[in-house]
Protein backbone atom coordinates (compact mmCIF):
# COMPACT_ATOMS: atom_id res chain seq x y z
CA UNK A 1 0.00 0.00 0.00
CA UNK A 2 1.31 3.40 -0.79
CA UNK A 3 3.01 6.14 1.87
CA UNK A 4 0.15 7.60 3.82
CA UNK A 5 -2.94 5.63 2.82
CA UNK A 6 -3.00 3.40 5.67
CA UNK A 7 -6.44 4.40 7.96
CA UNK A 8 -8.34 1.70 10.19
CA UNK A 9 -9.96 -0.04 7.68
CA UNK A 10 -6.88 -1.44 6.33
CA UNK A 11 -5.44 -1.93 10.16
CA UNK A 12 -8.49 -4.10 10.89
CA UNK A 13 -8.65 -6.27 7.33
CA UNK A 14 -4.58 -6.68 8.06
CA UNK A 15 -5.22 -7.97 11.56
CA UNK A 16 -7.57 -10.32 10.39
CA UNK A 17 -5.35 -11.94 7.53
CA UNK A 18 -1.88 -12.26 10.46
CA UNK A 19 -4.78 -14.02 12.46
CA UNK A 20 -5.75 -16.03 9.29
CA UNK A 21 -2.03 -16.86 8.82
CA UNK A 22 -1.16 -17.34 12.05
CA UNK A 23 -4.07 -20.12 12.61
CA UNK A 24 -2.14 -22.43 10.08
CA UNK A 25 0.11 -22.97 12.99
CA UNK A 26 -1.14 -21.70 16.41
CA UNK A 27 -4.39 -23.54 17.41
CA UNK A 28 -6.39 -21.62 20.40
CA UNK A 29 -4.98 -19.41 22.20
CA UNK A 30 -7.72 -16.43 20.67
CA UNK A 31 -7.39 -13.65 23.76
CA UNK A 32 -3.17 -13.95 23.59
CA UNK A 33 -3.35 -13.45 19.75
CA UNK A 34 -4.91 -10.66 19.95
CA UNK A 35 -3.38 -8.90 23.00
CA UNK A 36 0.11 -9.56 21.41
CA UNK A 37 -1.28 -7.90 17.75
CA UNK A 38 -2.90 -4.91 19.86
CA UNK A 39 0.46 -4.54 21.55
CA UNK A 40 2.48 -4.64 18.49
CA UNK A 41 0.58 -2.12 15.99
CA UNK A 42 0.80 0.26 19.05
CA UNK A 43 4.40 -0.07 19.43
CA UNK A 44 4.37 -1.73 22.60
CA UNK A 45 6.85 -4.30 24.29
CA UNK A 46 5.27 -7.73 25.89
CA UNK A 47 5.55 -10.04 28.37
CA UNK A 48 4.13 -13.42 27.58
CA UNK A 49 3.70 -15.45 30.66
CA UNK A 50 3.34 -19.48 30.62
CA UNK A 51 4.23 -22.61 31.00
CA UNK A 52 6.63 -24.51 29.18
CA UNK A 53 5.30 -25.62 25.92
CA UNK A 54 1.96 -23.37 25.83
CA UNK A 55 3.23 -22.20 22.35
CA UNK A 56 4.93 -18.78 23.49
CA UNK A 57 7.93 -19.31 21.60
CA UNK A 58 5.80 -20.20 18.05
CA UNK A 59 3.51 -17.48 18.29
CA UNK A 60 6.31 -14.78 18.69
CA UNK A 61 8.56 -16.64 15.53
CA UNK A 62 5.98 -16.91 13.56
CA UNK A 63 4.91 -12.54 13.49
CA UNK A 64 8.66 -12.08 12.13
CA UNK A 65 7.66 -13.48 8.01
CA UNK A 66 4.07 -12.27 8.37
CA UNK A 67 5.15 -8.89 9.09
CA UNK A 68 8.38 -9.08 6.79
CA UNK A 69 10.66 -8.39 10.19
CA UNK A 70 14.00 -9.47 10.95
CA UNK A 71 13.73 -11.68 14.48
CA UNK A 72 16.39 -12.59 16.81
CA UNK A 73 16.10 -15.13 19.74
CA UNK A 74 17.97 -15.00 22.61
CA UNK A 75 18.29 -17.63 25.16
CA UNK A 76 18.30 -16.40 28.55
CA UNK A 77 20.66 -18.35 30.92
CA UNK A 78 22.00 -17.72 34.97
CA UNK A 79 25.43 -17.20 33.00
CA UNK A 80 24.34 -14.96 30.26
CA UNK A 81 25.80 -11.20 30.22
CA UNK A 82 24.91 -7.78 29.30
CA UNK A 83 27.28 -7.85 26.24
CA UNK A 84 26.00 -11.13 25.15
CA UNK A 85 22.96 -9.78 24.25
CA UNK A 86 23.83 -5.66 23.18
CA UNK A 87 27.25 -6.41 21.71
CA UNK A 88 31.05 -6.14 22.25
CA UNK A 89 33.79 -4.05 21.34
CA UNK A 90 36.68 -6.21 19.83
CA UNK A 91 40.02 -4.21 19.05
CA UNK A 92 40.96 -4.92 15.50
CA UNK A 93 44.66 -4.50 13.96
CA UNK A 94 45.30 -2.88 10.22
CA UNK A 95 47.76 -5.85 8.54
CA UNK A 96 48.99 -3.11 6.50
CA UNK A 97 49.34 0.35 8.59
CA UNK A 98 49.51 -1.94 11.72
CA UNK A 99 46.93 0.44 13.16
CA UNK A 100 44.59 -0.63 15.52
CA UNK A 101 41.04 0.29 16.28
CA UNK A 102 38.07 -1.00 18.61
CA UNK A 103 35.22 -2.05 16.56
CA UNK A 104 32.02 -2.31 17.62
CA UNK A 105 30.24 -5.61 16.75
CA UNK A 106 26.78 -5.53 16.83
CA UNK A 107 24.89 -8.05 19.20
CA UNK A 108 21.61 -10.24 18.66
CA UNK A 109 19.70 -7.18 19.67
CA UNK A 110 20.33 -5.33 16.98
CA UNK A 111 16.70 -6.73 15.06
CA UNK A 112 13.32 -5.72 14.13
CA UNK A 113 11.65 -8.05 16.78
CA UNK A 114 13.70 -9.73 19.73
CA UNK A 115 12.78 -12.70 21.53
CA UNK A 116 13.87 -12.70 25.20
CA UNK A 117 13.29 -16.18 25.68
CA UNK A 118 12.70 -17.00 29.46
CA UNK A 119 14.14 -13.80 30.34
CA UNK A 120 13.53 -14.62 33.87
CA UNK A 121 16.14 -17.31 34.15
CA UNK A 122 19.21 -14.88 34.14
CA UNK A 123 19.74 -12.35 36.99
CA UNK A 124 18.64 -8.61 36.99
CA UNK A 125 22.35 -7.24 35.76
CA UNK A 126 21.65 -9.07 32.10
CA UNK A 127 17.98 -8.58 32.18
CA UNK A 128 18.86 -4.75 32.61
CA UNK A 129 20.53 -5.05 29.39
CA UNK A 130 17.20 -4.61 27.36
CA UNK A 131 16.41 -1.42 29.67
CA UNK A 132 17.83 1.37 27.28
CA UNK A 133 16.99 -0.53 24.50
CA UNK A 134 13.52 -0.72 24.88
CA UNK A 135 12.96 2.93 26.04
CA UNK A 136 15.18 4.93 23.90
CA UNK A 137 15.50 2.21 20.54
CA UNK A 138 19.21 2.35 21.11
CA UNK A 139 22.31 0.71 22.58
CA UNK A 140 24.90 3.21 24.19
CA UNK A 141 28.91 1.27 24.67
CA UNK A 142 32.17 3.47 25.50
CA UNK A 143 29.87 6.59 25.12
CA UNK A 144 28.87 5.51 21.60
CA UNK A 145 25.38 5.35 20.30
CA UNK A 146 23.87 2.58 18.26
CA UNK A 147 20.66 2.94 17.01
CA UNK A 148 18.21 -0.02 16.72
CA UNK A 149 16.50 -0.83 13.71
CA UNK A 150 12.56 0.39 13.26
CA UNK A 151 10.30 -1.03 13.94
CA UNK A 152 11.74 -2.68 17.40
CA UNK A 153 9.88 -4.65 19.94
CA UNK A 154 10.94 -6.62 22.59
CA UNK A 155 8.65 -9.99 23.07
CA UNK A 156 10.02 -11.49 26.54
CA UNK A 157 8.82 -14.92 27.34
CA UNK A 158 9.17 -15.99 30.94
CA UNK A 159 8.23 -19.10 32.99
CA UNK A 160 5.96 -18.70 36.25
CA UNK A 161 7.69 -17.31 39.41
CA UNK A 162 7.18 -19.92 41.53
CA UNK A 163 9.44 -22.34 39.36
CA UNK A 164 13.25 -23.15 40.58
CA UNK A 165 16.21 -21.00 39.63
CA UNK A 166 14.02 -18.13 38.35
CA UNK A 167 14.49 -14.44 38.70
CA UNK A 168 11.45 -11.88 39.22
CA UNK A 169 11.90 -8.55 36.52
CA UNK A 170 12.42 -5.53 38.77
CA UNK A 171 9.39 -3.64 38.77
CA UNK A 172 11.19 -0.88 36.52
CA UNK A 173 11.88 -3.17 34.00
CA UNK A 174 8.28 -4.67 34.20
CA UNK A 175 6.86 -1.59 33.64
CA UNK A 176 8.68 -1.04 30.22
CA UNK A 177 5.85 -3.81 28.64
CA UNK A 178 3.27 -2.41 27.47
CA UNK A 179 1.25 -6.02 27.97
CA UNK A 180 1.85 -9.29 30.24
CA UNK A 181 -0.03 -11.59 28.34
CA UNK A 182 -1.27 -14.64 30.07
CA UNK A 183 -1.08 -17.99 27.74
CA UNK A 184 -2.57 -21.07 29.47
CA UNK A 185 -3.20 -24.59 28.65
CA UNK A 186 -5.09 -25.59 26.09
CA UNK A 187 -8.41 -27.01 25.89
CA UNK A 188 -8.34 -31.14 25.66
CA UNK A 189 -9.69 -31.09 21.83
CA UNK A 190 -7.56 -28.06 21.16
CA UNK A 191 -4.02 -30.20 22.61
CA UNK A 192 -5.73 -33.63 20.50
CA UNK A 193 -5.31 -31.14 17.21
CA UNK A 194 -1.83 -29.93 18.22
CA UNK A 195 -0.31 -33.45 18.74
CA UNK A 196 -1.76 -34.14 15.12
CA UNK A 197 -0.41 -31.63 13.45
CA UNK A 198 2.91 -31.94 15.18
CA UNK A 199 3.88 -35.36 14.35
CA UNK A 200 2.20 -35.00 10.92
CA UNK A 201 4.22 -34.20 7.20
CA UNK A 202 2.21 -30.89 6.53
CA UNK A 203 4.63 -27.78 6.67
CA UNK A 204 2.84 -24.38 7.00
CA UNK A 205 4.11 -21.50 4.85
CA UNK A 206 3.51 -18.45 6.32
CA UNK A 207 2.78 -15.51 3.75
CA UNK A 208 3.62 -12.00 4.26
CA UNK A 209 0.73 -9.51 5.24
CA UNK A 210 2.43 -6.01 6.45
CA UNK A 211 5.98 -4.73 6.13
CA UNK A 212 8.01 -2.89 8.59
CA UNK A 213 7.35 0.54 6.93
CA UNK A 214 3.51 -0.17 6.85
CA UNK A 215 3.79 -1.24 10.80
CA UNK A 216 5.84 1.98 11.42
CA UNK A 217 2.71 3.92 9.83
CA UNK A 218 -0.37 1.87 11.47
CA UNK A 219 1.72 3.14 14.90
CA UNK A 220 0.62 6.93 13.90
CA UNK A 221 -2.67 6.06 12.45
CA UNK A 222 -3.53 4.77 15.84
CA UNK A 223 -2.02 7.50 17.95
CA UNK A 224 -5.05 9.44 16.03
CA UNK A 225 -7.29 7.83 17.35
CA UNK A 226 -10.21 9.63 19.11
CA UNK A 227 -10.07 9.38 23.18
CA UNK A 228 -13.36 11.18 24.63
CA UNK A 229 -12.20 13.13 27.75
CA UNK A 230 -14.69 10.60 30.13
CA UNK A 231 -12.78 7.89 29.33
CA UNK A 232 -9.44 9.52 29.58
CA UNK A 233 -10.75 10.39 33.47
CA UNK A 234 -11.99 7.03 33.81
CA UNK A 235 -8.39 5.32 33.11
CA UNK A 236 -6.62 7.78 35.35
CA UNK A 237 -9.23 7.09 38.49
CA UNK A 238 -8.87 3.27 37.80
CA UNK A 239 -5.13 3.68 37.56
CA UNK A 240 -5.05 5.94 40.74
CA UNK A 241 -7.65 3.59 43.05
CA UNK A 242 -4.69 1.27 42.71
CA UNK A 243 -2.02 3.47 45.06
CA UNK A 244 -2.09 2.31 48.67
CA UNK A 245 -0.23 5.09 49.51
CA UNK A 246 -2.73 7.66 48.31
CA UNK A 247 -6.11 9.15 49.17
CA UNK A 248 -7.17 7.39 45.81
CA UNK A 249 -6.48 4.00 47.14
CA UNK A 250 -9.68 1.88 47.22
CA UNK A 251 -10.59 0.33 50.42
CA UNK A 252 -8.89 -3.20 49.15
CA UNK A 253 -6.27 -1.11 47.38
CA UNK A 254 -4.92 -0.45 51.20
CA UNK A 255 -5.45 -4.12 52.43
CA UNK A 256 -3.90 -6.57 49.36
CA UNK A 257 -1.50 -3.98 47.53
CA UNK A 258 2.01 -3.55 48.45
CA UNK A 259 2.96 -0.65 45.72
CA UNK A 260 0.35 0.56 42.83
CA UNK A 261 0.23 1.17 39.24
CA UNK A 262 2.11 4.47 38.16
CA UNK A 263 1.68 7.21 35.46
CA UNK A 264 3.22 4.51 32.16
CA UNK A 265 -0.22 2.34 33.03
CA UNK A 266 -2.29 5.21 32.18
CA UNK A 267 -0.28 5.78 29.18
CA UNK A 268 -0.42 2.13 27.93
CA UNK A 269 -4.07 1.79 28.33
CA UNK A 270 -4.92 4.68 26.39
CA UNK A 271 -2.61 3.78 23.97
CA UNK A 272 -3.80 0.19 23.82
CA UNK A 273 -6.98 1.54 23.96
CA UNK A 274 -6.73 3.17 20.71
CA UNK A 275 -4.87 -0.05 18.66
CA UNK A 276 -7.89 -2.01 19.94
CA UNK A 277 -10.40 0.41 18.46
CA UNK A 278 -8.54 0.93 15.41
CA UNK A 279 -8.58 -2.75 15.34
CA UNK A 280 -11.67 -3.17 14.99
CA UNK A 281 -11.92 -0.77 12.43
CA UNK A 282 -13.47 2.72 14.41
CA UNK A 283 -11.43 6.15 14.72
CA UNK A 284 -12.84 6.42 18.16
CA UNK A 285 -12.13 4.58 21.36
CA UNK A 286 -15.55 2.85 23.12
CA UNK A 287 -15.24 1.33 26.70
CA UNK A 288 -14.74 -1.87 24.80
CA UNK A 289 -11.57 -1.25 23.85
CA UNK A 290 -10.01 -0.02 27.53
CA UNK A 291 -12.06 -3.14 29.07
CA UNK A 292 -10.23 -5.74 26.91
CA UNK A 293 -6.81 -3.76 27.70
CA UNK A 294 -7.36 -2.94 31.33
CA UNK A 295 -5.91 -6.53 32.60
CA UNK A 296 -2.77 -6.99 30.64
CA UNK A 297 -1.35 -3.81 30.96
CA UNK A 298 -2.55 -3.55 34.68
CA UNK A 299 -1.00 -7.33 35.53
CA UNK A 300 2.16 -7.14 36.05
CA UNK A 301 2.41 -2.65 37.56
CA UNK A 302 0.45 -3.92 41.04
CA UNK A 303 2.61 -5.69 43.33
CA UNK A 304 0.82 -7.66 46.08
CA UNK A 305 1.68 -7.75 49.61
CA UNK A 306 1.88 -10.89 52.38
CA UNK A 307 -1.78 -10.57 52.95
CA UNK A 308 -2.69 -10.69 49.72
CA UNK A 309 -0.51 -14.22 49.39
CA UNK A 310 -2.61 -15.41 52.60
CA UNK A 311 -5.86 -14.80 51.56
CA UNK A 312 -5.35 -16.33 47.81
CA UNK A 313 -6.20 -12.95 46.40
CA UNK A 314 -4.91 -11.96 42.70
CA UNK A 315 -3.84 -9.23 40.88
CA UNK A 316 -7.29 -10.55 38.53
CA UNK A 317 -9.17 -10.59 41.25
CA UNK A 318 -8.20 -6.77 42.33
CA UNK A 319 -8.69 -5.69 38.64
CA UNK A 320 -12.45 -7.09 38.74
CA UNK A 321 -12.75 -5.14 41.95
CA UNK A 322 -11.44 -2.07 40.86
CA UNK A 323 -13.61 -2.69 37.26
CA UNK A 324 -16.83 -2.85 39.66
CA UNK A 325 -16.03 -0.20 42.03
CA UNK A 326 -14.89 2.85 39.60
CA UNK A 327 -18.52 3.95 37.64
CA UNK A 328 -17.56 3.80 34.12
CA UNK A 329 -18.75 7.01 31.94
Amino acid sequence: MAQGKLDVAYLKDAKERIIKELRHIIVGHETPIEQVLTAFFAGGHCLITGVPGAAKTLLIASLAPILKLSFKRIQFTPDLMPADITGTELLEEDKVSGHRELKFVQGPIFANIVMADEINRTPPKTQAALLEAMQEKQVTMSGKTHALPRPFYVLATQIPFEQEGTYPLPEAQQDRFMFNVMMPYLTEDQEVKVVEQATGTRLADLKPVLSGEELSEAQQVIRDVEVPSALSGYIVDLVAATRPEEDTGLDFAKDYIAWGAGLRASQNIVLAAKSSAALKGRTRVELQDIQAVLTPVMRHRIGLNFRAEVDKVTVEDLIGRLVERIKAP
